[in-house]
């Protein structure tokens, strides 16, 4: 089994980010065998955005296991997981653009993790960010030290001398739970802004009236409602690839 939990973060969108990444291998399949290898991995940038560091995170992670590997990547990121999983297949069949003529948004990051799954049997799972999954919580105080410019060692070695040696109890239930409480908050959380897409032309609004005005009973209209600008960019990405 091969573990890979991974994150990303900037100081701003765009700004200063960063990316981590933790590898975990157990050769004998167990929840806790102490002879497992980990390695922590990391890096960062002057001028980014926090998705671009969330698919360096996993772009990285997965470079470091052997081809031909399975590996399950936990993150927190909907859009790394949407867009490997669902989007990217129309994105290949119209060579790497949108339907509006457009490159991809992050196409080179997206080309490079399209061919490190293709070589690897790789799972993707979904964890909530910030909940006590110790993976994620890792790999959150890697990214945002390079984002914030600091100084963080990265271990590699035995997961018998790791300080989080229960790093492979990943909960479940508890992510289900905080996928779900994450849904109702979007519900309820203030908009950032509305995005809509009208015959592949997408746009952004500031209000829900003007969005309202351009979609409302036209037949195939697509719409949103953002909560930040990394939520607005994610569903640009999402309407782009329909």
């Amino acid at each position: 089994m091969i573990a890979i939990f991974t994150d990303g973060s900037s100081r701003g969108n765009p700004g200063p980010g960063g990316w981590g990444a933790v590898v975990v291998e157990d050769s004998k399949l167990k929840i806790k065998n102490l002879d497992a290898r980990v390695v922590e991995s990391g890096g960062g940038e002057k001028m980014t955005t926090n998705n671009r560091m969330e698919l360096t995170a996993a772009v990285e992670g997965l470079a470091r296991v052997a081809k031909d590997s399975e590996a399950t990547v936990y993150t927190d990121s909907s859009y790394v997981i949407n867009g490997i999983t669902k989007w990217i297949h129309g994105w290949k069949r119209n060579g790497w653009q949108t339907k509006t003529k457009e490159d991809v948004l992050n196409k080179d990051l997206w080309m490079r993790l399209a061919d490190e799954v293709e070589t690897r049997k790789v799972k993707w799972e979904y964890v909530g960010g910030h909940v006590g999954i110790l993976g994620n919580e890792r790999c959150d105080h890697i990214a945002t030290a390079f984002a914030d410019g600091r100084q963080v060692k990265l271990y590699n070695g035995l997961l018998s001398e790791y300080d989080l040696q229960d790093i492979l109890e990943v909960s479940i239930d508890a992510t289900k739970a905080s996928a779900k409480k994450s849904d109702s908050a979007h519900s309820r959380a203030k908009a950032f802004s509305y995005v809509s897409s009208l015959n592949g032309v997408i746009e952004t609004h500031h209000s829900w009236a003007e969005c309202e005005k351009r979609v409302k009973g036209v037949r195939g209209a697509k719409f949103k409602k953002a909560i930040s600008a990394v939520d607005e960019q994610g569903i640009i990405a999402e309407f782009e690839a329909l």
